[in-house]
């Protein structure tokens, strides 16, 4: 039976009451026009610290974000109280597009994927020379994820005193990859610290590294202890105690010229994300050889055309050695 007439008006529509007494919901979503920008330092079981100018602010995801995540080095946009005071809370609303992305999975064949480190410039890979033995595939696994992720690599070699590093020199000389060696005696007086620096002055920079290679302690001598004191070095749920590298942490260089971003020690780097034909892109001179390359080429195989684009000339047969064992750590298993 019809309700009402063919010419209804909407006086005469009955609208169910509202008994909480507030608005209705809605689909449309605030803009937040007025919310201001920061930088994520660290995060920590859903609560992010923030530098807002120069203030730390406690801050969560706002629900319409869905499960798009804010990672350490994001650009966001908060709105809430912003005023750094101890339990306030603010929401971030927006997440900046990122310019680069530090990601890796457990191992090869894990489709779960870990983004570390957000607009990093470059990716400092630290490696001792000895106690522990370098571990040249777990470097090559972080060279390709840099590549492939828009990040600059930097090699610093500890731990100089124990042993020289030539042979690890003349295994990434190829790849024109700056690098920084350093000893025990010059990171407890401070000329290791002050070589890495020049590295660094100017750029957002995530270092890596396994377990025992010096990471901490190189970033310690970089950050001084009123640095590390101006991002607040609280755990982000109890308010208590001070940092382990056991999340990642944006720190702020002397002077404010760079950031570096501690990371976890990493027992393994993974590569399923990284599409294996992206790497050549990190091979200016010999991208160009691939265009006569078989379709789907993996440029480790007898029909590439860069075995003779390198015969005849055009770039050093070294080269292509590196591409290819950069593009092997793809299928190989992780060791020593």
């Amino acid at each position: 039976m019809r309700r009402y007439g063919k010419h209804t008006d909407e006086d005469d529509i009955r609208s169910r009451p509202n008994r909480k007494g507030n608005r209705p919901r809605t689909h449309i979503r605030p803009k937040h026009e007025d919310a201001s920008w920061g930088m994520v330092l660290t995060v920590d079981r859903g609560r992010l610290t923030v530098l807002v100018d120069d203030r730390i602010v406690m801050a969560m995801k706002a629900r319409e974000l869905g499960r798009k995540a804010a990672i350490v080095g994001d650009r966001v946009a908060l709105v809430g109280d912003l005023s750094g005071q101890k339990d306030t809370l603010a929401r971030i609303v927006r997440i900046e597009e990122r310019t680069s992305v530090l990601r890796r999975t457990a191992d090869d064949d894990d489709p779960y994927e870990r983004v570390v480190v957000a607009n990093a410039d470059q990716l400092a890979i630290v490696t001792a020379l000895a106690d522990p033995e370098p571990r040249p595939r777990l470097i090559d696994r972080c060279l390709v994820a840099a590549f492939d992720g828009g990040l600059t690599p930097l090699l610093v070699m500890t731990k100089s005193d124990l042993a020289p590093p030539d042979k690890l020199l003349e295994l990434y000389g190829d790849l024109d990859i700056p690098y920084v060696v350093t000893s025990r005696e010059e990171l407890e007086n401070g000329d290791a610290a002050d070589r890495v620096r020049e590295q660094l002055d100017g750029k957002i920079t995530a270092f890596v590294g396994h377990s025992g290679v010096g990471k901490t302690t190189l970033v310690n001598a970089l950050v001084p202890e009123d640095r590390r004191r101006l991002t607040g070095h609280v755990n982000a749920v109890t308010g208590r105690g001070r940092h382990t590298t056991t999340s990642a942490l944006a720190l702020p260089l002397a002077g404010d010229d760079g950031w570096v971003i501690d990371t976890p020690g990493v027992r393994s780097f993974g590569l399923h994300h990284v599409d294996p034909s992206r790497v050549i892109h990190a091979f200016p001179d010999l991208e160009p050889g691939t265009e006569n390359c078989p379709r789907a080429c993996s440029h480790d195989e007898p029909d590439c055309a860069l075995d003779e684009w390198v015969a005849e000339g055009h770039a050093d047969p070294a080269r292509l050695y590196s591409l290819r064992r950069l593009l092997a750590t793809r299928e190989r298993t992780e060791g020593d």
